[in-house]
Parts: structure tokens; C-alpha cells; sequence
């Protein structure tokens, strides 16, 4: 599978929004908190980078549609898997990093 314009758009509207219920439960959700929960794509040729508002956050394999964060801007992180881009629902984006959904309940 190779991820989709459509896919990495939706992909980009589930973080946002996961980032801005974050922000909501922590209490933090002013307007300045709010401008920089905002998702960007950045196309490459072999992975697509995912910043969160000035920052890179994730890198997502075009050939595959995996996401992975990142160790530095451009550099993905293969220890850093959070899954791909037809399981974007079985994770909470809303910290800074990914949990799946079953993690977090359990923790």
C-alpha cells in the first residue's frame, strides 16, 4: 500500500484533532496553544514529514503509508513505529506522542 494524498489529508485532520482534544483536556486551549497544534504535510520523494505546528513530529513511508517519529528533522525513527495509514484509529494523538488506545487505557 502506498500512501494516498486523501489518506495523508485524513491523516493530518485525526491529528489535529487529536492534538486540539489534548490541549482541551490538559486545560491549555488558548488561542496561542491552538495555532501551534496545527498539521502540515511536506511531501518528499521517499517519506512524507508531519510537522505539528513549527516542529517535525512524524515521517510517513510513501512506498507503505507507515508512520514513524522522528529523531531529527528529515530523519525518520524506525524505533518509533505508530502504525500506518489505515490504522491511524487504533492510536490517541492527542500527547505529544502516540499511544495506542489499549496502552493508554491500561496505564
Amino acid at each position: 500500500m502506498s500512501a494516498t494524498q486523501e489518506q495523508l489529508t485524513a491523516f493530518a485532520a485525526v491529528l489535529e484533532a487529536g492534538q486540539l482534544r489534548g490541549l482541551i483536556e490538559r486545560e491549555v486551549n488558548c488561542e496561542c496553544n491552538r495555532d501551534n497544534c496545527k498539521v502540515k504535510i511536506v511531501a518528499g520523494p521517499k517519506y512524507t514529514k508531519v510537522d505539528i505546528g513549527s516542529s517535525g513530529r512524524y515521517m510517513v513511508v510513501n512506498e507503505t503509508g507507515e508512520i514513524f517519529g522522528i529523531k531529527g528533522y528529515g530523519v525518520i525513527h524506525r524505533g518509533h513505529r505508530f502504525g500506518t495509514l489505515e490504522t491511524i484509529g487504533d492510536w490517541d494523538w492527542s500527547g505529544y506522542r502516540a499511544f495506542r488506545r489499549q496502552e493508554r487505557k491500561a496505564a
